[in-house]
């Protein structure tokens, strides 16, 4: 995530901590540096300007010149102002409206509106409790309708259903109506999108508003457009009420300058982040948090979320008692450890909320190649039978071909596996039934690093 930006920022950082004495000639040369990090990452050039300035101002202020320590103080300016210019902390959604509460999803065609109206439809079910229905209003592109269909049943919300011969128009009054009938908290309205600009959409979805008067208008905007997202965004601006912006794509934006740009020129606040093409991959924008990963802070409390969701406390709880009772640790119990951290987000996903002095070395690895290993591995395990993952100790040289071929791998791959299992179920023994966590750490001491990491190494 806003890679190119990040690895600027995060040194520019380390030079501006080293700083004894801040003065006006080396702050001069420091936020020059920023401008053009921030030009780079194809950040808005009104932008950049209102952010100089107001860095400038502060650093040449007593704030810093009086601080004991100058180079942190000009840090934290820094990432304030960032936070700043996305936003001041989190922009909640609002569903304060006689139900159904009505939701107007807007943006271009491939933006990732309908996508990213079924990871809102889960959010608003699991994080607010509430009862969720989606319509398209896309009668243009082929297989929107049923693209909603699809994800909005992958995300436990209802679908209303719709047919390319019918008007946006009609459509959304028919939802509404059947929203009211059956009592939802929350009607969201997926919008037809163009590959350009035009009066014919900006008039289609003007009728929407004005019919629908929605609670909330969000402009779902592909972070990865950098300066063309910006433009779009002032002209969805200036034909809607815009209540708020959801980024999507952030993942896989490496400049960054998206964030920064589209909530100074709109004045929208940005009020989700598309973080992964999985139906949870969505997150409340905290301004602040991002603005750290941007500096190369990285995101703990995110990360600490994000493991939180992802483990099955149950089952840790249950392999915690296996293994205190003195039933020993098979084959099983590490596929579920597998399949744990995958569900987590995967390891790309983690190691973007670490700061970057304890990513640089893993930066230098190619993660893919490591979540790849993780999913041999799946399948070495999943070509066992079932008594070979009970009892690991059957698998001589012709089942270890077997299981090879099965897998599609080499016998080598094979041993391999065998020989981290082995030394996992060495600390299963040692730990008397620790738990989870105590689990995390021993795993975190391993030589080579964590098993499944493809020999990540540690930190």
């Amino acid at each position: 995530m806003a890679s190119a930006l990040t690895e600027k920022l995060t040194r520019l950082v380390k030079e501006m901590r080293g700083q004894a004495r801040i003065t006006e000639s080396n702050v001069q040369d420091m936020l020059r540096e920023v401008r053009m990090a921030l030009l780079e990452a194809d950040v808005a050039l009104p932008v950049v300007r209102d952010f100089i300035a107001r860095v400038k101002e502060k650093a040449l202020g007593q704030e810093v010149l009086g601080s004991l320590k100058p180079g942190q103080a000009l840090v934290g300016i820094v990432n304030q102002e960032l936070a700043a210019t996305m936003g001041e902390g989190v922009a909640d959604i609002n569903l304060a409206a006689q139900p159904p509460a009505v939701i107007l999803m807007a943006g271009l065609q491939g933006a990732g509106k309908t996508t990213t109206t079924a990871k809102l439809a889960k959010h608003l079910i699991e994080k607010r409790k509430k009862k969720v229905l989606t319509v398209s209003g896309d009668v243009y592109r082929p297989a929107a309708i049923e693209q909603l269909k699809t994800v909005s049943r992958q995300a436990g919300a209802e679908w209303f259903p719709s047919t390319p011969d019918q008007k946006p128009r009609d459509i959304a009054l028919a939802a509404l109506d059947y929203a009211k009938k059956h009592y939802f908290d929350v009607l969201l309205v997926d919008t037809a999108g163009r590959l350009a600009i035009d009066e014919l959409l900006m008039q289609e979805i003007k009728d929407l508003h004005t019919v629908l008067n929605p609670v909330e208008t969000l402009f779902v905007v592909d972070a990865m457009q950098g300066q063309d997202a910006v433009n779009t965004a002032r002209a969805f601006k200036e034909a809607l009420p815009l209540t708020g912006i959801v980024l999507t794509k952030l993942d896989g934006d490496s400049r960054g300058g998206a964030a920064l740009s589209v909530r100074a020129i709109t004045g929208a606040p940005i009020k989700f982040a598309g973080v992964s093409e999985k139906i949870d991959g969505l997150e409340v924008f905290d301004a602040q948090r991002h603005a750290g990963r941007i500096l190369g802070m990285g995101d703990i409390v995110a990360l600490v979320e994000q493991v939180t969701a992802g483990v099955d406390m149950e089952a840790a709880q249950k392999l915690a008692a296996k293994v205190k009772s003195g039933d020993g640790f098979d084959l099983n119990d590490f596929l579920a450890q597998l399949q744990q951290m995958k569900q987590m987000g995967g390891l790309s996903s983690l190691m973007d909320k670490l700061p970057a002095q304890l990513t640089a070395k893993a930066g230098q690895m190619d993660m893919d190649k490591a979540e790849r290993d993780i999913r041999r591995k799946e399948g070495i395990i999943c070509s066992m039978t079932a008594q070979e993952r009970r009892r690991p100790e059957l698998i001589k040289a012709t089942r270890k071909k077997r299981i090879a071929n099965g897998a599609g791998v080499q016998v080598q791959e094979v041993n391999r596996l065998l020989n981290e299992f082995e030394q996992m179920q060495g600390m299963m023994k040692k730990m008397k039934g620790g738990g989870l966590m105590k689990l995390m750490k021993k795993m975190g001491g391993m030589k080579g690093g964590l098993p499944g990491m493809g020999g990540m190494p540690r930190f």
